[in-house]
């Protein structure tokens, strides 16, 4: 069982109103959590997810700037081979980890005293299984992309891989410390991570390495997962196992896996397979188009999908109120995204002007209709989640997969008749159609499991 304690995510020291030691000044970082402690909601499920979102944020802005350096930096063939192999690197780091970040945060908060093994467990099978499809890759590069062939150097092809099956390993632990209430601690890291590589960016071009952009971006992830691994095994899997003497692994785990997993593909298979049908069905410039507004309203989807990863975590912990969580979430993020979509739709034709004309007058329906989207996907994605903490996989995997059908179907009928347009039309109706039976019968999913679904899914009622 947990106590009320349970419900603060970060040490008791660092909660508003804490007192420093006395003769000790407050440290740099506990008057930091203390100003975020008195911004953000205290309720573990809105804070948790507002961290999550920050970071997720904070990350792409950082990103962005990183590229921006990186192109007055660094020869533009330096930069576009650059992003290409990094691209591809993030690419087989998604395919190969497995989707075990999402499953992290679902079995982790009721592992006990195996979190331990678990996490570890995880990260040996995800390095392991991302450096064989790596591999594969490197040896298929020839063919499949021609332009990175320098892969194929021996000494190229091992930080290649040894890269590939790190970044596997920096998303689970972003996975493992949401699962144990950490999310200060993702917003920290991700941190570290974006700096370090702007730092190492800079170092490069003053040396006038060609190989500064991966350098960098290798550097910068391996200081990240020392730091965080540190703080990791060292405090919070401690913690965690101390506070959950008594979890009992829950049982067949590798059918729960593989389920998410395979749901996890259609998924990724709806977000990265329409950029290549706009490109292939209306040329460059409208994948140009489309990619820039898909980047700007995906940011919405990001902060559902961070609102998601608190609610999976809060019903594992307490799952008599899972159906509480989960309108809190619709609420609560409801009325944040329809502000946001309302700023996007709104400002879409300046936003986009920013990037160039042709941006504004190809992409600023596009854009509105993307943003839109995120108003029925916040339905679709809570259900996911929902699902997922209760392990009904069946329904997880046929939604995404329905997710996908929709989509891609639809983008493929529409694309001739609407040009880049239909793209944004075929996201909001397949979302649309997916919400509205979700809504309609919500009370067939949205509710708490029974405490003999609780206790065989792991779960602490």
């Amino acid at each position: 069982m947990y106590t009320t304690q349970d419900t603060v995510p970060e040490e008791t020291a660092d909660r508003p109103g804490a007192t420093a030691t006395p003769g000790r000044g407050r440290s740099l970082t506990t008057a930091v959590r203390a100003g975020v402690a008195r911004v953000l909601p205290s309720e573990p499920l809105v804070r948790n997810g507002h961290l999550l979102a920050i970071s997720s944020l904070v990350n792409a802005g950082v990103g962005a700037i990183f590229w921006l350096f990186a192109t007055h930096w660094y020869d533009d063939e330096v930069v576009g081979v650059s992003y290409s192999a990094l691209s591809a690197s993030l690419l087989l780091a998604n395919i190969g980890q497995l989707n075990l970040n999402d499953f992290l945060i679902r079995f982790l908060p009721c592992s006990g005293r195996q979190t331990r093994r678990l996490l570890l467990t995880c990260y040996a099978v995800t390095a392991s299984w991302s450096a064989v499809v790596c591999l594969v890759f490197v040896l298929l590069v020839p063919a499949i992309s021609p332009e990175l062939a320098f892969l194929r150097d021996p000494l190229v092809a091992v930080w290649f891989v040894a890269a590939t099956a790190a970044y596997t390993i920096f998303v689970l632990q972003d996975g493992a410390l949401t699962a144990m209430r950490r999310p200060g601690w993702v917003v920290a890291e991700n941190m570290v991570f974006a700096f370090v590589k702007i730092a190492l960016l800079a170092g490069g071009a003053l040396l006038v390495l060609k190989t500064g952009i991966l350098l960098s971006w290798a550097g910068a992830l391996l200081v990240s997962l020392v730091v965080a691994n540190y703080l990791l095994l060292r405090r919070a899997v401690p913690r965690h196992e101390r506070e959950n003497p008594d979890a009992v692994r829950p049982p067949r785990l590798l059918s729960y896996a593989a389920a998410d997993y395979t749901g996890s593909l259609f998924r990724m298979a709806a977000y990265t397979l329409v950029p290549l049908m706009v490109l292939s069905a209306l040329g460059a410039a409208q994948s140009a188009y489309f990619s820039l507004a898909w980047i700007i309203g995906y940011v919405l989807f990001l902060v559902v999908r961070n609102m998601g990863s608190s609610l999976v975590v809060e019903a594992v912990r307490r799952p008599e109120r899972l159906a509480e969580h989960g309108l809190r979430v619709l609420r609560h993020s409801g009325m944040m995204l329809a502000a946001g979509v309302a700023v996007i739709v709104a400002a879409a034709p300046w936003i986009l002007k920013l990037f160039g004309p042709g941006y504004a007058e190809n992409g600023t329906t596009l854009l509105r209709l993307l943003a839109l989207s995120a108003l029925p996907n916040l339905v679709f994605s809570v259900a996911v989640d929902v699902l997922r903490a209760r392990r009904r996989m069946r329904l997880v995997v046929g939604l995404q997969i329905a997710l996908c059908v929709l989509v891609l179907g639809m983008v493929h009928l529409l694309l001739p008749v609407l040009g880049v347009t239909g793209a944004g039309v075929a996201w909001l109706a397949a979302e649309c159609l997916i919400a509205t039976p979700l809504l309609i019968w919500r009370s067939r999913w949205l509710t708490a499991p029974s405490r003999q679904d609780a206790m065989s899914s792991g779960s602490t009622p």
